[in-house]
């Protein structure tokens, strides 16, 4: 199976990208993130605390997820509810984050990415793909922009969605997701050593998409 891994932080473009990548390559879009989100969101409507760790690994046995795909675009049911939108409300985002850092939790989750990838020529983003979740993968890609550019992107996307919500209130999120996600101890957001960078500040989707794309064929050719 082909499998290409897309890691970087937050409103980097990530899963925008990976799936018109996906949808022209003909690959399963896997976003990880949302599975985070989705135990996140399980967490929060418990109302358990997000620094509450043992609150939160408790949880975990009620919890049952699923992706499913519809038209091409991945969905994902928590205990049998799509909950594909409500994942993406602002204050999922820290949810996500907390639980994230729990390796139970990875742990958790950590069979059902790698069976995808398994059975499935996959493009797959996150934080820890190339790093930890497959660090065999065909393909690694760091993708990233300035905190101004994904500030502004998570800030149109959730205004479409009727999100209401402040550019300045998006950028510190953001900018507070980072500094956790990169400095927890397990399974931190940072780059695999043979990851090939990728900046889009200054490209539109488009452009990224084939330049993405450019990469990946590239080291495919490259590999043999």
């Amino acid at each position: 199976m082909i499998n290409i891994a897309i890691d970087g932080p937050s409103g980097a473009g990530k899963s925008t990208i990976a799936k018109a990548v996906a949808k022209k390559k003909g690959y399963i879009y896997v976003d990880t993130g949302a599975l985070y989100r989705s135990i996140g969101l399980y967490v929060c409507r418990k109302g358990i605390a997000k620094e509450d760790k043992e609150g939160i690994k408790a949880t975990l046995p009620e919890i049952f997820l699923e992706l499913g795909y519809v038209e091409g675009v991945q969905r994902v049911y928590l205990n049998g509810e799509d909950v594909s939108g409500d994942i993406r409300l602002p204050e999922i985002s820290m949810y996500a984050s907390a639980v994230s850092a729990i390796p139970e939790v990875r742990a958790f989750l950590l069979d059902l990415q790698r069976d995808m990838a398994k059975k499935h020529d996959v493009i797959m983003d996150g934080r820890d793909i190339g790093t930890v979740i497959l660090p065999d993968a065909t393909v690694k890609i760091f993708m990233t922009a300035s905190n101004e550019g994904r500030a502004k992107r998570r800030y149109k996307e959730l205004l479409e969605k009727g999100v209401d919500t402040s550019y300045e209130e998006v950028l510190s999120d953001m900018i507070k997701r980072d500094k956790a996600d990169s400095s927890r101890e397990i399974a931190p957001a940072v780059p695999a050593e043979d990851a090939i960078f990728f900046d889009n500040t200054e490209f539109g989707i488009e452009e990224s998409v084939d330049e993405i794309i450019r990469i990946i064929d590239e080291a495919i050719v490259g590999r043999g």
